[in-house]
C-alpha cells in the first residue's frame, strides 16, 4: 500500500490556478460567458466578460489584461502610468463598509 502524500506548499502568488466558465447568460454588451479565474494560493478571484467562441488565445489576452489593471502593472510597455486601484476609495464608492 502506498503512503499518503502531502500536497505541494505554493509559495507565489498565480502560480496554480483554476479556471472555468459561466455560459449561456444573457446577452449583454455582445458578451454572454463569465471567465472564473482563481488563484490556489490566495483564493483572488477574478471575474471577466467574454463571448461564447473566444479563441484560447483570445481567452489568455483578456486574462492578462485584466491582470494587469488589476494588480497595478504596466498596462503596456511604454511606460504608461501605473493603474492604481484605491479599495477604500472603491469602497465607500460602492457603499460597502
Amino acid at each position: 500500500m502506498e503512503k499518503l502524500k502531502l500536497s505541494e506548499v505554493l509559495e507565489k502568488l498565480w502560480t496554480c490556478l483554476t479556471v472555468d466558465f459561466i455560459t449561456k447568460l444573457l446577452l449583454v454588451a455582445r458578451k454572454s460567458v463569465i471567465l472564473i479565474v482563481c488563484d490556489m494560493l490566495s483564493k483572488i478571484t477574478h471575474f471577466i466578460t467574454t463571448m461564447e467562441g473566444t479563441s484560447a488565445e483570445r481567452l489568455v489576452r483578456l486574462f492578462k489584461n485584466n491582470m494587469l489593471q488589476i494588480q497595478n502593472l504596466r498596462v503596456s510597455q511604454e511606460k504608461e502610468p501605473y493603474i492604481r486601484i484605491n479599495t477604500r476609495e472603491l469602497n465607500r464608492e460602492l457603499c460597502i463598509r
